[in-house]
């Protein structure tokens, strides 16, 4: 079991390393998906459910204001929700960056909107709740380490559950505004989680501790009123 583990996350991580073949170079605090300390992080979870399923589904967002859309796309794919059909890859049907849109949609942002400026948190949850799906948004303000690290922890290792973080990228070291992207799994020895960081040609996939990426989301946004970022808990 340990050395499918092992291949699984260089696979997902040499995957990801072919998309980012120039990667930024990677803060001291943040340790690399692919490299032997990162494995056997994912070796070593407790909580890795949700890991399977989104290495399967893991995407590079389309353009840099599509971290959310890309984010949204894994977990609908991950979660089986049924999907739209899809032209370009009938007769089979999988959701997208591009036919995920729909007037539902719209109504919570509209995707010309979308393309300029991004997504907030509150626009991630209400994006995914047209598709039936549960999501539950938490502002950082609003929660604590403590709740957030048992919440994130719980989803992460149950089936049918995700978490879809929006953190500021410089509060960790890396370049360096607001960004979202799906946490896979956590390792409660060294109490940290693993991103998929969905802008693979900037960053690949990361460990990051609980504390630094809590900070990083209890950080104010501009584009939503001020308030601070957070974490949507998702299932189905």
């Amino acid at each position: 079991m340990h050395r499918i583990l092992m291949r699984a996350a260089f696979a997902l991580a040499l995957g990801a390393g072919s998309v980012a073949a120039q990667t930024l170079p990677l803060p001291q605090n943040l340790i690399n998906l692919n490299s032997n300390e990162g494995a056997a992080l994912l070796q070593d979870s407790e909580a890795l459910q949700s890991y399977w399923p989104l290495s399967i589904q893991f995407v590079t967002q389309e353009n840099q204001a599509f971290c959310g859309v890309a984010s949204i796309v894994m977990v609908l794919n991950a979660l089986a929700v049924p999907a739209p059909a899809t032209p370009e890859f009938e007769p089979y049907k999988t959701f997208t960056q591009e036919n995920v849109f729909t007037p539902a949609t719209e109504k919570v942002l509209p995707q010309e909107t979308l393309r300029k400026m991004g997504m907030t948190l509150d626009q991630v949850g209400g994006f995914i709740s047209t598709y039936g799906v549960k999501a539950e948004v938490r502002h950082a303000s609003e929660t604590s380490l403590e709740e957030f690290r048992t919440l994130a922890r719980d989803n992460l290792g149950a089936p049918n559950r995700h978490v879809i973080v929006n953190y500021l990228r410089k509060s960790i070291g890396q370049e360096k505004g607001g960004h979202i992207s799906p946490l896979a799994a956590y390792d409660a020895d060294t109490d940290r989680f693993l991103l998929l960081d969905v802008a693979r040609y900037k960053y690949p996939p990361v460990w990051i501790s609980a504390v630094e990426l809590f900070n990083a989301m209890n950080t104010t946004d501009s584009d939503n009123q001020d308030r601070t970022r957070g974490f949507v808990l998702i299932s189905r």
